[in-house]
């Protein structure tokens, strides 16, 4: 019997083979920081990651992982929903993020009211595949099956589906679960044309 892989490991393993040293990354949902701290990990001393929380425990959490791996330096965090990714990225950085990762639904051990919004997420996509390189890859982890999940996971499957096919390629992984509250990993590949 073959052992499932968490969707999370699998956004880790496709993007440990796509960022190379000095890439620019951002985590849209620092979460407890994993994620700030996978990227930090493989974008080496030249590269850099913004992470994006509305949480203060989510930036304390991520700022205590990277500090005790002392990856700070590699690192902004940035107290501010997603959707307004691009006003705190430079300019001269917008069409040069290699990876952005966002791992939807609620705080981990937080408060569970507090979750991702569909409106908010759409408009953080949009910006998200504009912030991206011509080779960039977005991962995206939805979660239905909790308030709010069900339609911000229908939201972003009608998002991929509208996306230009000759620009991005879409593949979605489902956790091992068979059933439509199951989590779900998005992989989108920018094509450069």
């Amino acid at each position: 019997m073959q052992k499932s892989t968490s969707l999370i490991t699998t956004a880790h393993e496709l993007l440990a083979k796509h960022l190379q040293p000095g890439d620019i990354a951002i985590d849209a949902t620092l979460g407890n920081g994993y994620d700030t701290l996978f990227l930090a990990q493989h974008v080496g001393p030249e590269g850099k990651v913004f992470g994006f929380d509305i949480q203060s425990a989510a930036l304390q959490s991520t700022q205590e992982k990277c500090q005790r791996a002392q990856l700070q330096e590699r690192v902004r965090l940035i107290q501010d929903n997603h959707a307004n990714m691009p006003q705190h990225i430079p300019d001269s950085l917008h069409g040069r993020i290699n990876a952005i990762m966002f791992n939807l639904g609620y705080l981990p051990g937080g408060d569970k009211t507090i979750i991702t919004q569909f409106d908010s997420t759409l408009i953080a996509l949009n910006a998200a595949i504009d912030l991206l390189s011509p080779t960039g890859m977005l991962t995206l982890v939805a979660y239905p099956g909790h308030q709010g999940g069900d339609q911000e996971t229908e939201q972003v499957t009608h998002w991929c589906e509208q996306l230009n096919t000759a620009h991005f390629k879409v593949k979605i992984y489902y956790s091992a679960i068979n059933k439509d509250s199951a989590p779900r990993l998005f992989v989108i590949n920018k094509i450069q044309s």
